[in-house]
């Protein structure tokens, strides 16, 4: 995972996923989202804005899709599957391409 800085927060349990969403109340213009990868190429991008952006950084074929206006639970929800490897029910969510 990666903070609103760029830092690198290794293996991230839910508690220090919560500390990074914090990181975006203080987000700017350069640095704007978190973001989590998994070993699988798939990818979760929160924005200070309320985007997330789900999208396969190894496939440039799959289109990425986008939620706005998710609730913070939902984000950590997603982010927790994401963590878990279970990419079926991250994709099973109302991602608009």
């Amino acid at each position: 995972m990666y903070d609103v800085m760029g830092a690198t927060v290794e293996s991230p349990d839910m508690e220090t996923m919560r500390r990074v969403l914090d990181g975006l109340v203080g987000a700017d213009g350069e640095h704007a989202d978190v973001s989590l990868s998994h070993e699988s190429g798939w990818c979760l991008s929160v924005f200070a804005d309320g985007l997330v952006v789900w999208e396969n950084a190894e496939d440039d074929a799959v289109v990425p899709g986008e939620m706005r206006g998710i609730g913070r639970e939902e984000v950590l929800e997603l982010l927790g599957l994401l963590t878990a490897g279970d990419i079926a029910a991250v994709q099973a969510f109302p991602w608009s391409g």
